[in-house]
């Protein structure tokens, strides 16, 4: 019975089997199918709003300039690249001249600048979003909160930040062997904290269990900086 639930309907078929009941009603029951052929279309063709939805987006960008989002501890810049084709002005900074000789190799036209990401080149309230994906894992805890308050300062009233990081799965902070640096397992609750404490509101949180290769337990964390109060 749960297979006949679970599949698809074919309207282009009475539902009885073959050979089609007789019909005695004297053409009632062709009557009563008639309403099932007219709403047939529109049950094959959702709305088509996407179209009209895309162009509306794209009249709006066009008349405004969308802040800068940057990837702190970009690495080789793969995950650059990737805000950069979801349609973002994206750059990445790394502390390794190596790594981003690499960026700079793999994605020649992206910018990619050799830096800290706790002492950003940029403006006071410049970017519009700021990724940190597996990156604040190589700070020790208690140089970690700075960190923080530079990406409170660098990210415009509103500006998302989004932490990737391996979650320490109930325990406190815990050192492992990266193969790029000692790195640590944090756990979510005290990141969301130290978030917290620079005027950063949380919107969502996701924990993942490690898959067959990997070792620890996923976090990712996505922060809004609060919008400045209205006078």
């Amino acid at each position: 019975m749960i297979d006949d639930l679970c599949r698809p309907m074919n309207y282009s078929r009475p539902p009885w089997p073959n050979p089609p009941p007789s019909d005695r009603d004297g053409g009632r029951l062709r009557r009563r199918r008639r309403p099932l052929r007219r709403l047939r279309p529109k049950l094959a063709r959702p709305r088509a709003t996407g179209s009209r939805d895309t162009r509306r987006v794209r009249r709006t960008r066009a008349g405004r300039r969308t802040p800068a989002v940057a990837e702190a501890g970009c690495g080789p810049g793969y995950m650059t690249a990737h805000l950069r084709n979801l349609g973002l002005d994206a750059f990445g900074i790394d502390l390794s001249p190596a790594l981003i000789d690499i960026a700079r190799k793999d994605h020649p036209d992206l910018r990619f600048e050799v830096g800290s990401m706790g002492a950003f080149d940029v403006a006071d309230g410049e970017l519009g979003g700021l990724l940190s994906w597996y990156s604040v894992i190589h700070i020790q805890p208690p140089e970690l909160p700075p960190y923080f308050a530079e990406f409170r300062r660098v990210l415009a009233s509103g500006g998302y930040l989004l932490l990737g990081f391996f979650e320490s799965e109930g325990g406190p902070v815990l050192q492992f062997d990266h193969r790029v640096a000692p790195a640590n397992r944090w756990p979510i609750d005290d990141l969301a904290d130290l978030a917290r404490k620079e005027e950063f509101v949380e919107v969502a949180r996701m924990l993942r269990e490690p898959l067959e290769d990997e070792r620890f337990r996923r976090g990712h964390l996505l922060m809004r900086r609060q919008a400045a109060a209205m006078c």
